[in-house]
């Protein structure tokens, strides 16, 4: 590992090509009129900023911690259908679910998302019998067009095979079908980079601290860079409340007698080292409409997740200990004892789910967008789902069309005439560019990993070159930053020069893996602060 003597070696000056400085994107913001604010850089309002942008509208967005901060880096990392929804009879959902899907992992960004196998085990006493699982697979996978196989119905040992670890007492049958999985935090960050590509200004640790009024509209904002304090404001002909968990925050800031309008759902997962690999992914019932899902993972298994109402503060929101028992109970049902030793966890973390506001359970409500405007003009966007990111986007833009006396339609390319499946930077096969990393590694400077070449190619796409340039300019940067864990140096100037990566927790926790994998020391965290720092 390299050590903290040798970190100052590593950084390098901004390489060509690199971001502003937060002074000159913050004069930017401060002197420019733009068509749209978005408040909240989670990925609705990174996806709204994107498609705003490539509409020609001028955008802005901030967000009050880092990009994907919150809920959107706390997710089960999965680009799914949606297989509960089918007991629901909600079949038309089910299907635009899955052609999102497909569109993200085929089409926007198939080096960012890689397709996965789920096992539905059927254990004898189980909430749902095999015959009633086998159809219902099947015509999950018929709503997806068979895209990723057919639906079926295998024997348990078939299954151990692929998972070591299944708990095979009272298992019937095995039930299979097709999703996706992403590290979400990425494709955030992807989604960023779009959006700045398309013509967005962004800035990411930026607080609202006010809104802006011209004649009872908002029309702006007044902001904090909680770096060093500096007050600036934003104005704009349409403001967009993204922030969610926070939404009713910013909506009283508008009108303070704002009647609530969502509810929040508390999401909790644990990640583990895994004993054995794992060749599927397990989603096992819990009862009638729960599932436990059990996913490999960034070579580690991902446990989750629970479903309950969450009141307080969204800052605030944690694993707790009963949490943990609940994901580690649930889990047993299907997975051996030895996988689910607490000393294998390396991390925990809890998402909002941001629910449309009424009664009931929480793991009943629909995960469903709900586009309203206050009483001073404000748009304000809660509530969906990862998979369905780039459609919340359109559905944002297509009310901005049709805001009374159309107001952006005048300046806006209309969405329909936009690119249907416009790919993310760096779009690659990510097969492809890990080989010829993997080959160029082979002349003069230090050889990449495989496990290095797999993980740049899976998270950056032909965007790893750039990264490998870094490598090869300067031997420092070729070097792992910890040795159990794939990423190098060179991730973390990268970060710093293109990512909008301000602090630690950017790098370590959004940026790489480290975090996850329970890897940043204080070491780790200094020699990331330290070439951070080195900016000028």
């Amino acid at each position: 590992m390299t050590t903290l003597q040798s970190v100052p070696a590593l950084g390098t000056h901004p390489a060509s090509g690199s971001l502003p400085s937060r002074a000159e994107t913050r004069e930017q913001l401060s002197k420019a009129a733009y068509d749209l604010l978005v408040i909240g850089g989670g990925i609705l309002g990174i996806s709204t900023a994107w498609h705003a942008a490539q509409s020609g509208l001028r955008v802005a967005l901030v967000d009050a911690g880092d990009f994907a901060g919150a809920t959107s880096s706390a997710s089960s990392k999965l680009l799914h259908g949606g297989l509960r929804y089918l007991q629901t009879g909600a079949v038309k959902l089910v299907a635009e679910n899955h052609f999102e899907r497909r569109a993200v992992s085929r089409q926007v960004a198939p080096h960012l998302a890689n397709p996965l196998t789920f096992y539905l085990p059927v254990y004898k006493g189980g909430p749902h019998g095999a015959a009633k699982l086998g159809a219902g697979v099947f015509a999950y996978s018929a709503l997806s067009a068979f895209g990723d196989g057919v639906g079926h119905v295998i024997s348990p040992a078939k299954a151990q095979r692929d998972v070591p670890e299944l708990r095979t007492d009272n298992l019937k049958a095995v039930a299979v079908y097709g999703d996706d999985q992403m590290n979400d935090a990425r494709m955030a960050l992807m989604t960023v980079r779009a959006a700045v590509d398309a013509g967005a200004v962004v800035l990411n640790h930026a607080a609202v601290t006010g809104l802006r009024f011209t004649r009872g509209r908002v029309t702006g904002a007044d902001l904090e860079d909680r770096l060093d304090g500096t007050e600036f404001g934003v104005n704009a002909r349409l403001v967009l409340n993204a922030t969610g968990p926070w939404v009713d925050h910013l909506r009283r800031m508008e009108n303070p007698d704002a009647a609530p309008s969502i509810r929040l759902s508390k999401g909790a997962h644990l990640v583990l080292k895994r004993t054995r690999p794992w060749k599927a992914a397990l989603a096992t019932p819990i009862d009638k409409y729960r599932i436990t899902f059990a996913l490999p993972w960034e070579d580690m298994l991902l446990l989750g997740t629970t479903d309950e109402a969450y009141e307080g503060d969204p800052a605030d929101v944690a694993v707790t200990e009963k949490d943990t028992a609940q994901i580690l109970d649930e889990a047993a049902f299907s997975i051996r004892d030895q996988q689910l030793s607490r000393d294998l966890i390396t991390y925990s973390f809890a998402g909002l789910r941001v629910l449309p506001g009424g009664p009931g359970d929480t793991s009943k409500a629909k995960r469903e967008t709900v586009v309203t405007e206050g009483r001073g003009g404000m748009l304000s966007v809660a509530g969906g789902k990862w998979t369905t990111f780039r459609h919340i986007g359109r559905t944002v833009m297509n009310k901005l069309a049709a805001l009374p006396g159309h107001p952006l339609a005048q300046d806006m390319e209309p969405i329909s005439h936009l690119p249907k499946k416009l790919p993310l930077p760096g779009i690659a096969n990510p097969n492809a560019v890990a080989h010829r990393l993997l080959i160029d590694g082979a002349a003069p400077g230090p050889r990449m990993s495989a496990d290095t070449a797999r993980h740049l190619a899976t998270h950056y796409g032909s965007l790893s070159f750039d990264i490998a340039r870094m490598a090869n300019e300067n031997p420092a940067l070729a070097e792992r930053i910890h040795p159990d864990a794939p990423e190098i140096w060179a991730q973390v100037a990268y970060a710093r020069d293109h990512e909008w990566a301000e602090t630690a927790d950017d790098v370590l926790r959004r940026r790489t893996t480290l975090t996850i994998r329970g890897l940043a020391t204080d070491e780790i965290r200094a020699g990331v602060e330290s070439v951070l720092g080195d900016r000028d």
